[in-house]
């Protein structure tokens, strides 16, 4: 472990603090409390760096977790908050249906093995202390920092959630197919704008997409039977090599296969190629004005993406928080509350 702690260190070094002075108040529906990076200082200060020791050690083992865990903060705020409620197993009580089995994170979303791993340490070293939801928070940072990517402090202080929603990951967060309209209506219902839409995006620059995630634009972009006009024809038929008509649903691309474990600004470039994977992706170029305008800058200005990157992360992670001791709890284990 401590290896880890040093790898983890190294990294937690290059945070970029984009949070302001003090602390972020929650974004979105409902509102929010107040969150704060030093949240733990007393309660719990080896939090950082024992969340960074894990990450830096299954990101060695496995190259896409980083992806993975980027995802799940992404897939967990924007239902019902940032509160873990991604985490959570059915329990047999009918309260409520696990979000593990929504059409986005079926035989899709990993790393919750990674999470519990987070929380069994934690456990050891400041048991009752450190939320799920917050673990979710700083493995995703973390994650970014790996791959090369952005870092920022990140403000915390979430509590864990005792319910899920399975009809809330269904119908709240953005599909490969959604039309850019849909897209950024289900952004602003959280309180992001076009501007963070544009950059959280650009968390494709690492991670992968299933086949099933994209075959329409391979064959039948508008049910005439023909491939999306805006896809690289070239590209399309690289893809049709493992994407048939039918079948290899599960078969896994790289979201930008020119750097597909480095994050960058790669992904905005592979968009002005017309080689963006994905219909949500592409739209960005193709639909909206400024949209377009947000894909070219970051193709032309890594670090301006990147100071974005980080900024909208830190909003994102500030949707409907989970604060003070009447709101929520602190799970012991991140798949279930600690009572019925």
């Amino acid at each position: 472990m401590a290896r880890w702690l040093a790898l983890a260190a190294a990294a937690v070094a290059v945070v970029v603090a984009v949070s302001g002075i003090g602390g972020v108040a929650g974004y979105g529906p409902g509102g929010g409390g107040f969150l704060y990076p030093q949240f733990y200082q007393h309660s719990c200060p080896q939090m950082q760096a024992v969340v960074g020791a894990v990450v830096a050690k299954v990101h060695a083992e496995d190259p896409r977790m980083a992806a993975s865990l980027l995802r799940m903060h992404f897939h967990d705020c924007f239902v019902q908050g940032c509160d873990a409620s991604v985490l959570l197993d059915a329990d047999g009580s009918g309260r409520f249906t696990t979000e593990k089995m929504s059409n986005p994170n079926r035989d899709s979303l990993r790393g919750y093995e990674v999470i519990d791993e987070i929380k069994a340490a934690l456990e050891h070293v400041c048991p009752h202390t450190v939320s799920c939801a917050d673990i979710i928070a700083v493995a995703a940072r973390d994650s970014t920092v790996l791959t090369g990517g952005p870092g920022w402090e990140v403000p915390l202080g979430r509590r864990d959630s005792l319910t899920a929603s399975l009809s809330g990951s269904n119908n709240l967060i953005p599909a490969p197919n959604d039309t850019l309209p849909t897209i950024i209506a289900k952004f602003r219902n959280q309180g992001l704008d076009v501007v963070d839409l544009v950059a959280l995006s650009g968390g494709h620059t690492i991670g992968n997409s299933r086949c099933v995630s994209f075959r329409q634009r391979l064959y039948s972009q508008n049910n005439d039977g023909k491939p999306d006009f805006t896809l690289n024809p070239a590209y399309a038929a690289e893809l049709r090599g493992r994407c048939p008509r039918s079948g290899g649903d599960q078969n896994l691309f790289a979201l930008d296969p020119v750097s597909q474990f480095h994050f960058d600004n790669q992904y905005y470039r592979n968009i002005l190629s017309m080689n963006g994977l994905l219909n949500s992706d592409e739209v960005l170029l193709t639909q909206n004005h400024e949209t377009m305008e947000l894909v070219h800058l970051y193709a032309t200005n890594n670090e301006l993406f990147f100071q974005q990157f980080a900024r909208s992360m830190v909003k994102m992670g500030n949707i409907s928080p989970l604060t003070g001791a009447h709101s929520g709890e602190i799970r012991t284990n991140c798949r279930r509350v600690n009572h019925f």
